[in-house]
């Protein structure tokens, strides 16, 4: 955090020399008044208390968590003391609305899990992604998970601004707009087959394709293929309905 603009004296305003009231370019003795210094910056107490609420809910729930779950089940929080050895792999969207191991029942150690938006696997490419890159490889190649599990979901906002994107024309956001083009194929299919549909039922359709486009994307790394092909690894997709309350797999 940037320090406290006290500590710090402002510039003396800068006179125009043109002007008749200015003071001499050279002077004649030294000017010793002390520096001027800015006031504290005013902390609003709302704000701050608004602070303090966020940590304490935090707190309260790791307490609640603790006496409830942690302390009541040693068998289950002790090897995982030591090692884990999960047998998923989700790849779920970081969408507020969504908690695979909720949602799934999945307990500590069960599931290793990234979230990103949208819940996207860009294709193996040593160059980019590699946080994308370095979970899988350590899912796979350390971890040994069993199941790799692509979970799309209702009225997701990164699918609808994939469907929402243009030809052409100047990015809205830093990031956004690139990562979702990594399910661009699945767009241009979802437009062409059903460019018929409303805009919200293409996005439905486009919430399981993206999903089938990472699931192709997995099988580019090498060691998930290397995997796959022994039968020691499968690949499942999924989509979790949060309106109807549904919940579908299949795979590829």
């Amino acid at each position: 955090m940037g320090g406290c603009c006290c500590c710090f004296p402002s510039k003396p305003r800068r006179e125009n020399p043109m002007h008749p009231a200015a003071e001499p370019l050279i002077q004649g003795k030294p000017n010793h008044a002390p520096p001027h210094h800015q006031p504290p910056p005013v902390i609003n107490s709302t704000d701050e208390g608004k602070g303090k609420d966020a940590i304490v809910r935090l707190k309260t729930g790791f307490e609640r968590f603790k006496t409830n779950i942690f302390d009541k089940n040693p068998k289950l929080f002790e090897p995982l003391k030591k090692d884990q050895s999960p047998k998923y792999m989700v790849f779920a969207c970081a969408d507020s609305r969504v908690c695979p191991t909720l949602t799934l029942g999945l307990k500590p150690g069960e599931a290793f899990t990234v979230r990103n938006v949208a819940s996207m696997i860009p294709a193996y490419q040593k160059t980019r992604h590699c946080s994308i890159g370095s979970a899988i490889e350590f899912a796979v190649v350390v971890l040994k998970v069993e199941y790799i599990v692509v979970i799309g979901h209702s009225r997701c906002a990164g699918i609808r601004e994939l469907l929402s994107l243009k030809d052409k024309g100047p990015n809205a956001y830093h990031f956004i707009e690139d990562w979702v083009k990594i399910g661009m194929n699945a767009k241009n299919k979802v437009q062409r087959e059903n460019r018929l549909l409303p805009f919200d039922d293409q996005c439905t359709v486009l919430e399981k394709e993206a999903v089938n486009v990472s699931l192709r994307n997995l099988d580019s790394y090498p060691f998930v293929k290397d995997r796959m092909s022994k039968g020691t690894l499968h690949l499942i997709g999924a989509r979790y309905d949060f309106v109807h309350g549904s919940f579908e797999t299949w795979k590829l």
